[in-house]
């Protein structure tokens, strides 16, 4: 309670003088259109401009909840990936999952599913513009980032794929004919750690230039494992990761632009620290698990924009190129097997609950996506946008996993695809999956805002969005495959599932004065449904082969303002949204038949806050809040995988018995069923926020610049369960520091960082795996961090 206490009374203070850090943080290395900083001698805030609603639009102008996060900021608090975000945003919470996964979350709207890679995320992500298929892939590091784009709130009309939560979009620093520049930069900091970082644009021509950019990040552990064989300790939540990115921009005539961009990221790592919460050793970074995990993770990216201004109209057009290869393996019990049986044993109850690893849970994506825009030029009462888009994805997995119910259990390497049916082997498998599921998107929009008078704009967008996804699969349990030669997973098909729907938007604005603007807005989101693999091939009793698509209805108000000749800026919005079937990951009453299910009702409102200070040119306060409530609002009993475990063991039906028992088995699981009606709204805490300050100035022959900054990220519940201590993640707080200074005349910079100065073993997630033993498990933020690096521009 003091911890929360603290932080209220700090956050009270900050929002006095109404800071806000990431949507007006300064933009000196963002490169992209914002109005020039106030003039040396005056205090002021400057303006980021945002591609909200593809088209450029000041922040304090857009309609809507954005937040912009700059390069600065995110070089100051170390924020090397997108889970680094937590606290930065208002009702942003990006939560690690199992293996390399990240679900991201706005205002609780997230994804619910993120074991099943061939579902839709609700907060679509994007580089540049293009969507990102795969959760896994969005771990990518940021490279060469200009700023980070945060739309809050369901985007039904115009980006690539329709969203219910909300749109991350990662602007990248274009290529530049107007001279020869670059930057290079090097750091060191404890746990061996080490980073690289550099750019160089060079103009080929008065037409042509190219620009590069490339990032390492290396580190040991900030955890190990104590119990893997022949190694003393084993390092888990280490880094060592490499991208780059090329791109080039060609600009023949003054109205026309062709941009092509690659990125390419690398990462190879002992995966995620995922500590079991029954593990007897009460130190946060020490884990007795007894399994080598590793985590691989390969990114291709490939766009080219073709941009042609018109008398009429901008057209632009967006080609998107990707793959994805992910390799993860790791410790499914999070435990020893003699601390997992001291731990899970009972003699009264037991009945041969088994522990378990995954040595492969493989990814691999492949995805292509063409858009089309118009968006209207000159400055007429009415301003609009139309266009279309197609994506089109690929996705495979292959899945091995282990289980024993003794001591001798062995902890066996996966196997080929290609393994014969009648390989001794595959009879040590407790589950293997091959599967493939296609996708395919299309969607038509338009929107446009109409200046019903010079102070008060109507704004209304529609979207047609077709989604078909079909597919194969193929699975076996219990170490009994279903063929009889070949291969002992031969894949089938799951047949097909389409869905149609229309969203929009309609929105009002009203400016009180330059400085001040008050807007109202209705709109929908969408995301698609989609197969139940495992369901369609039969291997389910109460999963349906395929799952409905999800829908939002979202009603906010909100202001945004200037006061005090630029010096203060105050954003307020409040929401409210209606949610239906929302996907989430159900058990099945037969073994392994898990699959997606609806939750049919739920409510979602709140308030937030963003709000920046600046009353001299060398003192800024920044700070954000936001305040979120939400419940499940119908009747449904759903089925916990942990619920239905602890149920078919006490009916005295173990898996090793499931099988022979079957329908008993199958009714102890489903009668473990409870009614979610009235829990709470997941990845949703009720308070969160930051407060920061920055000082700038003059100090011996050259600049200094100090920050500090706190970060209060709110308890929550991981699912929709609620399931008391399995489920609640608890709130943290965690403290960064940031000092630089940039001698004068040298172009050099010298910054120490110190990134959770305090050590606190903050919670970032609990997660409950869904699969195998059912085990919770909580992963952490990372330690201190002290990082000293040096920098050079030119």
């Amino acid at each position: 309670m003091r911890t929360k206490s603290t932080f209220a009374y700090a956050l009270a203070t900050g929002i006095s003088l109404l800071a806000f850090t990431s949507a007006t943080a300064h933009a000196a290395d963002a490169e992209p259109a914002a109005a020039p900083a106030a003039a040396d001698g005056q205090s002021g805030l400057t303006d980021i401009v945002v591609t909200a609603e593809r088209r450029d639009v000041s922040l304090q102008q857009a309609p809507l909840s954005v937040s912009a996060i700059t390069n600065d900021t995110l070089k100051a608090g170390n924020i090397t990936d997108i889970t680094g975000l937590n606290g930065t945003v208002p009702g942003l919470v990006i939560a690690k999952s199992g293996g390399g996964e990240r679900v991201i979350s706005i205002r609780g709207i997230g994804s619910e599913t993120p074991e099943n890679t061939n579902t839709q995320p609700g907060v679509s992500y994007h580089i540049d513009g293009v969507y990102i298929f795969n959760s896994i892939a969005a771990s990518a590091a940021f490279i060469d980032v200009a700023q980070v784009e945060v739309l809050r709130g369901p985007q039904g009309t115009l980006f690539g794929q329709g969203s219910t939560g909300g749109t991350i979009n990662v602007v990248s620093i274009e290529p530049s004919t107007d001279a020869l520049k670059g930057n290079v930069s090097a750091g060191i900091g404890n746990y061996n750690y080490m980073e690289g970082s550099g750019a160089l644009n060079v103009p080929l021509t008065d037409t042509l230039a190219v620009r590069g950019a490339f990032q390492y990040t290396k580190h040991d552990g900030y955890a190990h494992a104590t119990a893997v064989t022949g190694v003393k300790s084993y390092d888990l939540d280490d880094q060592d990761e490499t991208g780059w990115r090329l791109g080039a921009k060609w600009q023949p005539l003054s109205n026309l632009s062709v941009t092509l961009n690659t990125i390419q990221f690398n990462s190879n790592t002992n995966g995620p620290a995922q500590k079991n919460i029954l593990d007897p050793n009460p130190d946060a970074r020490e884990l007795t698990q007894d399994y080598p995990g590793r985590s691989k993770v390969k990114t291709q990216l490939y766009t080219g924009v073709v941009k042609w201004d018109t008398s009429f109209a901008t057209i632009k057009s967006i080609t998107g190129y990707q793959k994805l290869h992910s390799e993860q393996a790791w410790d499914a019990d999070g435990l020893d097997a003699a601390t997992f049986f001291a731990q899970t044993y009972n003699p009264v109850s037991y009945t041969g609950v088994s522990y378990d690893h995954v040595p492969l849970w493989q990814a691999d994506t492949k995805s292509w996506s063409q858009e089309l825009n118009l968006t209207s030029n000159g400055n007429g009462p009415f301003q609009w946008v139309l266009g279309g888009v197609y994506l089109h994805s690929k996705n495979s997995q292959y899945i091995n996993e282990y289980r024993a119910a003794d001591l001798d259990n062995i902890l066996s390497p996966a196997l080929p695809e290609d393994t014969a049916w009648n390989d001794p082997l595959v009879g040590n498998l407790t589950y293997a999956e091959l599967s493939e599921i296609k996708r395919e998107l299309y969607a038509f929009f338009a929107q446009g805002t109409y200046a019903l008078t010079d102070s008060l704009k109507l704004t209304a967008g529609v979207r047609y969005n077709h989604d078909k996804s079909s597919g194969m699969y193929d699975s076996m349990s219990g170490g009994a495959s279903s063929q009889t030669s070949g291969a002992y997973l031969q894949p089938s098909s799951t047949g097909s599932r389409s869905d149609h729907a229309w969203t929009g938007k309609v929105a009002l604005d009203y400016q009180f004065t330059p400085s001040n603007m008050l807007y109202a807005s209705w709109t929908r989101g969408f995301k698609p449904g989609g197969i139940n693999s495992a369901s369609a091939s039969g291997g389910s009793y109460s999963i349906l082969p395929s799952y409905k698509q999800e829908t939002v209805d979202s009603f906010e108000i909100g202001s945004k303002n200037r006061f005090l000749d630029d010096t203060l800026q105050l954003n307020a919005s409040a929401f409210l949204y209606n949610y239906k079937n929302m996907q989430f990951l159900e058990e099945d009453p037969i073994l392994y038949g898990e699959g997606i299910s609806n939750a049919p009702k739920a409510r979602v409102y709140g308030l937030e806050l963003e709000s920046s200070y600046a009353p001299t040119t060398h003192l800024r306060f920044d700070a954000s809040l936001s305040w979120l409530e939400g419940e499940f609002t119908s009747h449904y009993l759903a089925l916990d995988p942990t619920n239905a475990t602890n149920a078919q063991n006490a009916a005295g039906y173990p898996d090793y018995l499931f099988w022979t028992n079957f329908y008993n088995a199958v009714l102890a699981r489903d009668a473990a069923r409870e009614d979610i009606k009235g829990n709470r709204i997941p990845k949703l805490p009720r308070w969160q926020g930051n407060i920061a300050a920055t000082w700038n100035g003059e100090v011996g022959p050259g600049k200094l610049t100090a920050r500090a900054q706190l970060i209060y990220r709110g308890q929550y519940q991981y699912r929709l369960f609620n399931e008391g201590a399995v489920d609640t993640t608890p709130s943290y707080t965690q403290v960064n520091t940031m000092l630089k200074y940039e001698p004068e005349g040298t172009n050099t910079d010298v910054t120490l960082r110190v990134i959770n100065l305090f050590d606190k073993n903050g919670i970032n997630s609990r997660f409950s795996d869904p699969y195998g033993s059912a085990q919770v498990m909580d992963t952490y933020i990372p330690p201190r961090q002290v990082i000293l690096s040096v920098g050079y521009k030119f």
